[in-house]
C-alpha cells in the first residue's frame, strides 16, 4: 500500500460533513461529531462611532450603479471630518481608557475603529459620547464542505449570450478574501492578458491576479506575506476565474475535460486574511480587506468564510450591507452546520450579502472496488493510505442493530485479514479507521450516510493516525453490501474518474435559515458545493495541483463568478440588481433532499430561492429589492396582519407589459397572503412597487409559514421571491 505523497492538498475542506452538523472551521472536515470554535475574541473590539460612513452619508454615497468618487471635494471633506472625530475618540481613550489601543480605522463600510482592549471593558468604551455601538470582534473561519460543474448552472450558454468564453467576466475584478492565490498555477497564467496595474506585494501578482495584500495585525512581526500557503483560497479563486480549458490531473488521474472557472476572463485580487498557518481572522482583518478591495476598484468580493451568529447589531454584516449599497457585490458562504434550522452564521446572515448554500456535482476520483456477487463500486480516496497493488480479502460487514456500525469504539468482532465495512457518522474518520485497524482489519470502506456520491476523507490531526488503506463509498453501495459479509472483495490500485447521476442533491452539511432574531430567509440561493474540482497550490507534477473539495466555501465562488459574468454583460446593473438577477431567477424545482436523493425540496429555509441558473440570470427581466420577504415573528393567537413592499425594477432593456403577480406554494394553514403590483406596464429602467399582504388567523399553528411571490409578464414567469412568516 502507499500513502498520499501530499496529504496537505486536502487541507481546509469540509470532506466528511454529517447529518448531525458541523461548525464552520478552518481545515478539512475530519469528524462527524459537532465541533466548536470561538466565535469572538474578548481581546479586541469594534467601536462604531456616531455618524454615517462614506457608503451611506447623503452627500458621499454613490448614485445607483456607481462607485464612491474618492477624488470629489465632498468625499475628501467628509473623510477629513471623520478622521478628526476618530482623533477625538483617540484623545478620549488616552484620558479614559489609557490601556486601550486603536488598531484600525474605517470610514467606508463603517464609521468605526478597532481597539485592542488590554483589559478595558466594553462598558468603559460605551461611555464616550462619540460612540454609537461597541462589540467584541468576531472570529471567522473558511467554510469548507464536457464540465459537469458549469453545465449544472448553464454557464456555457450564459457565456454565449455575451459573445463566448473570451468575454466571460472580462475586465471585472473579483476580490478573494481568503488564504491567498497561487499565482503560479496554470489557472492564473496571465498569457494573453493586457498589462494591468498591480498592487501590493507584486511577487505574488501578475496580469491575472492583480493584487496581493495581507491583512493580519502581526503579519510584519511574523514575516507573513500574501503567499498562498494554505490551499483554500486558491481553490476558491479557481472556481471563480480559472482560465478557460485548463488541463487537470488529480492523484495521477487525467480529468476527461478541461477545467474553467465560472468567469474565466475575470481579474482576481488576493486579499489574504489567513496568511501562513493562521487559521482564523478577526472582524477588523476582514473589514480592512473589504474596504481595501473597494478602494482598489473591485466590483465583487467573495468571502468563503464564516463565524458564529452575532445578532442584529453585527457590525461586519452592517459593513457588508453598506458596501452593497455602495455597489460592490459580496458573496458569502452560508456555513456547514446543517442540517437544521437557525444554523447559519455571520457574515452570511447579512441582509444584502449574496449567501450561498451547497448542492452536489456528480463526479469524483476514486478506486474501483469489486465485491463478489454484488458488482463494482467507486470508492473515493482522501488523506488515508491507498493500496499500491490490488488488494483482495474477505469483506467484514460491521453492524449494530442491523445497520452499519460507525466504529466509534473498537469493534468486538475479530477483523483480522478482512476489509472492514463501516458507516460514516458521530466520530472522526481517523478514530473509526484506527478502531477497525486495532481490531485487525487490513483496509476500511466507510459508507456515506447521506444521499449522493462518496467524498474524500480527511485525517483529524491526532497522533498515531491509522495506516491501513481507507476509502469512502456511497450510502447506496453500503446498503447494497449489508448482506455481503465474507464475500471476496478487491480494491483496485488504479484510480479512475467517476461521472455519476448524483446531481442537484442538497448537501447534508449546508446550513439552514432563517436568521436569528429578524427571521430572514437565508441562504439566498444554492450553487454547486460538493465534489467541486478546482486548483490548489503546489507542483503540477505527477499528483497534480487539483483537488475535489466540498463546503459552502465552494458554493459562494460560483456566485461570485456568476456575478462577474453578469457584470461583464450588463455593466450598468447595480449590485442589488445583480444579486436579484441571480437569486430571483434561480431554479426552484430541481434540488433534492439529501436524505433520499429524490424528493424535491420546497423549503426556502433550506434552498433559498433555488439552485442558481446563470443563463436565466444574464437574461433577467426585473430586479427585486429585497430579494425575499419576511414578516418576522408573529405572536401565536394574535391574529395580526401586516404588509411589505418590494421594489421591482425593469432591467430588461425594453418595456415590459402585462405585468401581474401571484402567491403560490403556501405551506401550512392559518396564514394567508395576497399581492398586487401598481402598474401592468413598466418602461425600461423604471421602478414600481409590489405590495405583499399577510394575514395570520388567531388559530394559526406555530412554526414557519412559507410561500412564493411570482411575477409574470404576459403570463410568463420572469421572477420569483420567497416569503416567510414565523408564528411563535
Amino acid at each position: 500500500m502507499k500513502t498520499k505523497a501530499r496529504l496537505w492538498i486536502w487541507l481546509v475542506v469540509c470532506l466528511a460533513i454529517a447529518l448531525s452538523g458541523f461548525s464552520i472551521s478552518y481545515g478539512k472536515q475530519t469528524s462527524d461529531s459537532t465541533t466548536s470554535k470561538p466565535s469572538y475574541t474578548t481581546e479586541y473590539a469594534l467601536v462604531q462611532l456616531v455618524g454615517d460612513p462614506l457608503s451611506t452619508y447623503s452627500k458621499t454615497k454613490p448614485l445607483q450603479g456607481k462607485k464612491i468618487d474618492f477624488n470629489s471635494s465632498q468625499v475628501k471633506s467628509y473623510r477629513a471630518l471623520l478622521a478628526e472625530r476618530r482623533n477625538e475618540f483617540k484623545s478620549w481613550l488616552r484620558e479614559n481608557a489609557p490601556n486601550a489601543r486603536v488598531t484600525g480605522e474605517y470610514d467606508l463600510a463603517l464609521n468605526a475603529v478597532s481597539v485592542k482592549l488590554n483589559g478595558t471593558s466594553l462598558d468603559t468604551l460605551r461611555k464616550s459620547p462619540l460612540v454609537k455601538t461597541v462589540e467584541y470582534e468576531g472570529l471567522y473561519y473558511p467554510t469548507d464542505a464536457n464540465d459537469p460543474d458549469l453545465n449544472i448552472i448553464n454557464a456555457l450558454q450564459a457565456w454565449a449570450q455575451g459573445g463566448g468564453p473570451a468575454n466571460a467576466g472580462k475586465g471585472v475584478k473579483v476580490a478573494i478574501i481568503d488564504s491567498g492565490i497561487d499565482v503560479n498555477h496554470p489557472c492564473f497564467d496571465d498569457s494573453g492578458y493586457p498589462q494591468q496595474r498591480q498592487l501590493g506585494d507584486t511577487r505574488f501578482t501578475n496580469n491575472k491576479v492583480i493584487v496581493a495584500k495581507v491583512f493580519y495585525n502581526k503579519a510584519k512581526v511574523q514575516g507573513l506575506t500574501p503567499e498562498a500557503i494554505d490551499t483554500h483560497g486558491t481553490h476558491v479563486a479557481g472556481t471563480v476565474a480559472c482560465n478557460l480549458d485548463t488541463p487537470a490531473n488529480v492523484n495521477g488521474v487525467d480529468i476527461p475535460y478541461r477545467v474553467s472557472g465560472v468567469a474565466p476572463r475575470a481579474l482576481l485580487g488576493n486579499y489574504n486574511v489567513f496568511p501562513g498557518t493562521v487559521g482564523s481572522a478577526r472582524s477588523e482583518d476582514i473589514l480592512n480587506a473589504l474596504e481595501e478591495a473597494y478602494k482598489d476598484g473591485f466590483d465583487i468580493a467573495n468571502m468563503s468564510l464564516g463565524g458564529g451568529y452575532r445578532g442584529v447589531q453585527d457590525l461586519l454584516t452592517q459593513a457588508v450591507d453598506n458596501l452593497d449599497r455602495a455597489n460592490m457585490v459580496i458573496t458569502v458562504s452560508m456555513g456547514n452546520n446543517g442540517p437544521g434550522y437557525f444554523t447559519g452564521g455571520s457574515p452570511g446572515s447579512a441582509e444584502r450579502a449574496l449567501t450561498a448554500g451547497a448542492s452536489t456535482v456528480p463526479h469524483f476520483v476514486g478506486a474501483p472496488v469489486t465485491v463478489d456477487g454484488k458488482g463494482t463500486f467507486g470508492a473515493a480516496a482522501g488523506d488515508f493510505a491507498t493500496v499500491s497493488e490490488n488488494l483482495t480479502a474477505p469483506l467484514a460487514v460491521v453492524t449494530s442493530n442491523d445497520s452499519l456500525d460507525t466504529a466509534c469504539t473498537v469493534p468486538q468482532r475479530d477483523l483480522s485479514g478482512h476489509i472492514a465495512l463501516i458507516s460514516r457518522g458521530v466520530c472522526s474518520f481517523s478514530t473509526k479507521i484506527r478502531n477497525v485497524q486495532q481490531a485487525g482489519a487490513i483496509a476500511a470502506l466507510v459508507a456515506n450516510n447521506v444521499a449522493g456520491d462518496p467524498t474524500a476523507m480527511g485525517q483529524d490531526g491526532t497522533p498515531n493516525q491509522p495506516t491501513i488503506p481507507a476509502y469512502m463509498i456511497s450510502r447506496d453501495a453500503g446498503q447494497e453490501l449489508l448482506d455481503a459479509d465474507g464475500n471476496s472483495t478487491t480494491i483496485s490500485a488504479s484510480l479512475s474518474y467517476f461521472l455519476t447521476n448524483s446531481v442537484d442533491i442538497m448537501a447534508g452539511f449546508s446550513s439552514w435559515g432563517p436568521t436569528r432574531v429578524d427571521y430572514r430567509i437565508k441562504p439566498d440561493v444554492v450553487a454547486p458545493g460538493v465534489n467541486v474540482l478546482s486548483s490548489i497550490p503546489g507542483d503540477c507534477g505527477e499528483l497534480g495541483c487539483w483537488a475535489f473539495y466540498q463546503g459552502t466555501s465552494m458554493s459562494a465562488p460560483h456566485l461570485a463568478g456568476s456575478a462577474a459574468v453578469i457584470k461583464s454583460q450588463h455593466p450598468d446593473w447595480s449590485s442589488w440588481q445583480i444579486r436579484s438577477a441571480i437569486t430571483n431567477t434561480a431554479n426552484d424545482d430541481v434540488l433534492k433532499d439529501y436524505r433520499d436523493g429524490t424528493t424535491i425540496i420546497r423549503d426556502s429555509l433550506i434552498r433559498g430561492a433555488g439552485r442558481e441558473d446563470l443563463l436565466a440570470a444574464v437574461n433577467a427581466k426585473v430586479a427585486l429589492d429585497p430579494v425575499s420577504i419576511t414578516f418576522g415573528l408573529i405572536p401565536s393567537g394574535s391574529g395580526q396582519s401586516s404588509s411589505r413592499t418590494v421594489t421591482v425594477a425593469n432591467i430588461s432593456g425594453t418595456t415590459l407589459t402585462g405585468l401581474s403577480v401571484q402567491i403560490t406554494d403556501v405551506t401550512g394553514s392559518g396564514v394567508t397572503y395576497n399581492a398586487s403590483i401598481s402598474s401592468s406596464t413598466l418602461a425600461n429602467g423604471e421602478q414600481d412597487t409590489i405590495r405583499v399582504n399577510m394575514k395570520a388567523s388567531k388559530g394559526a399553528p406555530t412554526g414557519f409559514h412559507e410561500a412564493t411571490l411570482r411575477i409574470y409578464s404576459n403570463g410568463t414567469e420572469i421572477a420569483h421571491a420567497e416569503i416567510l412568516t414565523v408564528i411563535k
